[in-house]
């Protein structure tokens, strides 16, 4: 049942009053995933299946740059896992996004992890550290909105 967490990672997590099968609804196209993960980057691929591809973009100090990976974990309902590495430095930063689903009361539990910092060695820390600035409520309060909404 999903992908082990290291003890290194960023999480940021929420409430949404609708049954996990609902909120996975929001995971199941291009388009209704673009409408609430684009927050600080922008959506470019999403292929919703176990070996699909997630690629992102965004701007950083005024170059656009791609990152993203195979989906390593589909599971409807409870886990999205993908690989988040650099297009313009393959292989340097390999880390994981994980999205998760837990029933909880009358709705669900949302967690976002971004991890594998582990696999940095010495610059674990400070990568842990950049992305932990970096991250925001800003996807799981967009994703709020759209299932509670409709």
């Amino acid at each position: 049942m999903g992908i082990q967490i290291g003890p290194m990672h960023v999480r940021r997590s929420g409430f949404i009053a609708a049954t996990p099968e609902r909120v996975w609804e929001e995971f199941t196209s291009f388009e209704r995933l673009d409408a609430w993960f684009s927050r600080g980057h922008q959506l470019e691929v999403y292929e919703p299946k176990l070996g699909g591809r997630v690629r992102l973009s965004g701007e950083f100090e005024g170059e656009k740059l791609y990152f993203g990976g195979e989906i390593v974990v589909y599971e409807p309902g409870h886990e999205l896992t993908f690989y988040e590495d650099w297009e313009s430095e393959p292989g340097a930063h390999p880390q994981l996004i994980t999205i998760r689903l837990t029933p909880l009361y009358d709705g669900c539990h949302v967690e976002l992890f971004h991890h594998g910092y582990e696999r940095l060695g010495a610059d674990a820390a400070d990568e842990l550290e950049g992305h932990e600035l970096g991250w925001h409520g800003r996807h799981i309060q967009a994703l709020r909105g759209v299932v509670e909404e409709t």
